[in-house]
This record gives structure tokens, C-alpha cells and sequence, in this order.
């Protein structure tokens, strides 16, 4: 079973805007640099037969080796989304690089739900209304064109255009991704052991009033 990861190279102002302010374009960049680095670590670490990044630029030194890198292209994210399951041919999840309090352990019950009897799709949501993770027991070039996204019910609609094709879906717990300064905080407080963590915990000292 694959592993693919949508993820978008971490340049200033082009990732995690929604953190500036309090963040800089460039401290931004660095929190999604950490983020994709503890979602690919934790991808590789997860039993996948592969790790596919879907990236949309080039990888860097965040990029771990023996990862096959293939390019988002242009559109919509729903159809980045189509062309990165272009990339598998069997059972794959698919996650995005904004929920990097995820573990090997996390991926692998995703993986394990989708070979699941009677299950043909898995869904996460997310507390805001979107979506985490989707597993497909194979390509389903109808499963996001036309479906909105960066919306608060893209959860709940990616959910019914699975229903209509037909497919069973198991249900993954739901959590939080990051796209504010909040949510960034309320992540790096719970998961502190990260890259990600890391780098919040150094911008919120950055952030402290000279005493």
C-alpha cells in the first residue's frame, strides 16, 4: 500500500500565510518546513510499501531519502488531488502536510481501516470541516473534481461524493490541522516532542516582550 503526501515546497509567502502575522513570510515557511518533515518522517516510518510526495516545487534538505517525488502540476487542488492518485495503482492514504502531530502508529491504523472487510474508502475530518486523510482501495478519478475545498463542510461533501460512487467508508478519528497561529500553538502544546513543536516554541520566545 502507498503512502502519498500533497505538500507544497515551504518558500516564504507561498505556504502557511495564515500565520502571518504574528509570524514573517520566512518564519512561516520554516513552522511548514518542520510540519512536512515530521509528516514525511512519520510516513516512511509507517509500513507503506511506498511514500509518494505530491509536492508542488522542488524537495529539499526536509525530504528524506528513498521517497518518490512526483509533480502536483497545475489546476484547482481538486485536480492536483486527481493527479497525485495518478502516481498509485492499488491502496493508498493520502494525507497533507498540515497535521504534523501525526505518528507512524496514526497512519498505520489508516492503512489498516482501508484493508478492512466491507470498506472500500476511509475518510479523517477535520475539526474545521475539512478533511485529513483518504484512503482509496484503488483510483477513483471522480473522487474530488468538482468537490470544493478550503471550506468549512469540504469534510462533509468529500464524505457524500464517496457515497456516490458507490464506495463504503470507514470513518478515521477527526483532528485538528494547522492553517492559524492558534491552531499552531494548540498543536505544538500537544505534541511536543516535534520538529514542528520546536519551531513554535521558538517564534512564540521570539514574540515575548523585552523584560
Amino acid at each position: 500500500m502507498d503512502l502519498i503526501v500533497l505538500a507544497k515546497e515551504p518558500v516564504p509567502g507561498r505556504v502557511k500565510t495564515r500565520l502571518c502575522p504574528p509570524c514573517t513570510p520566512a518564519v512561516a515557511a520554516e513552522v511548514a518546513a518542520a510540519a512536512l518533515a515530521d509528516t514525511l518522517a512519520a510516513a516512511c516510518a509507517a509500513g507503506a510499501d511506498r511514500v509518494v510526495l505530491a509536492l508542488d516545487g522542488r524537495p529539499g534538505a526536509w525530504c528524506p531519502s528513498g521517497v518518490t517525488v512526483v509533480d502536483q502540476g497545475e489546476g484547482g487542488l481538486d485536480q492536483r488531488l486527481t493527479r497525485a492518485w495518478e502516481a498509485t495503482e492499488g491502496p493508498a492514504v493520502q494525507i497533507g502536510m498540515d497535521t504534523p502531530q501525526l505518528t507512524a502508529t496514526d497512519l498505520g491504523l489508516a492503512m489498516e481501516g482501508l484493508l478492512t472487510p466491507d470498506v472500500d474508502a476511509v475518510l479523517g475530518e477535520a475539526a474545521d470541516g475539512g478533511w485529513w486523510a483518504i484512503g482509496l482501495r484503488r483510483p477513483q478519478p471522480r473522487a474530488f473534481l468538482g468537490v470544493p475545498t478550503s471550506r468549512p463542510d469540504t469534510g462533509r461533501r468529500q464524505l457524500e461524493r464517496l457515497g456516490e460512487l458507490g464506495l463504503r467508508v470507514g470513518r478515521l478519528p477527526v483532528r485538528a490541522d494547522v492553517d492559524t497561529w492558534p491552531d499552531a500553538l494548540a498543536v505544538a502544546l500537544a505534541h511536543p516532542p516535534t520538529r514542528f513543536a520546536a519551531v513554535v516554541r521558538r517564534q512564540l520566545a521570539a514574540l515575548e516582550p523585552t523584560r
